[in-house]
């Protein structure tokens, strides 16, 4: 089982720790606010109130020993590169920092880090296509130009096959999966039928993904 730290209790840290901690992950939760720290310490496996300045005091947690180390510091962007800089130094597998700018994740990137995330500007995407979509339910943006998108079945889909509505063909998108109330249809093959109201998890170019959810 893989051991996640977590560093930085605010919004998306806190959210980050909890969830991994429900996946059945071991995390150990880090920040200097006494209040947070009591906050989730029932929730997670660990719970410590440290300055992740002090290089001592995360050595003395053997962070180097985990598997991932998130760096979720959020309002302190000299703290949050810093800590990024001192994780790797020690020798941490897998660094994963928060970015606040596009500026601030290059130097990040620069720095080291293994993986750099933009929740806020992430999440403003995903608001912004929620609100001109009308069949969209989500969205996971891969890069620039491809996306993971959850869709409502276009009523033209309803009662096909996909080998039938010719999906990947046709509209250039692939269907990872169909949410059918409950159920969840992983790669569904060409003769699976399509029903009005499933949900369609596709991925696809962006512009592909627009045409298909106008339609």
């Amino acid at each position: 089982m893989k051991q996640i730290a977590v560093i930085g209790l605010g919004r998306f840290g806190g959210s980050v720790a909890l969830t991994l901690a429900k996946m059945g992950y071991d995390v150990l939760a880090v920040d200097t606010n006494e209040e947070k720290v009591n906050d989730i310490k029932d929730s997670v496996t660990y719970a410590v109130q440290v300055d992740a300045m002090d290089e001592q005091a995360l050595k003395a947690l053997g962070i180097r020993n985990f598997d991932v180390v998130i760096v979720a510091i959020g309002q302190d962007i000299q703290s949050n590169i810093l800590v990024t800089v001192m994780l790797k130094d020690m020798g941490v597998k897998k660094v994963v920092a928060k970015a606040v700018t596009e500026l601030h994740g290059k130097v990040l990137e620069r720095v080291g880090a293994d993986n750099v995330v933009f929740p806020e500007r992430d999440m403003g995407v995903r608001v912004a296509h929620a609100l001109v979509s009308k069949n969209i339910l989500d969205q996971i943006n891969l890069s620039p130009d491809y996306s993971i998108v959850e869709l409502i079945t276009p009523e033209e889909f309803a009662g096909q096959t996909l080998e039938r509505a010719d999906v990947r063909m046709k509209h250039g998108v692939t269907v990872l999966a169909i949410r059918r109330g409950n159920e969840v249809i992983i790669s569904p093959g060409a003769k699976q039928v399509v029903n009005s109201g499933d949900i369609l998890v596709v991925v696809g170019r962006e512009d592909k993904l627009k045409d298909l959810e106008e339609r």
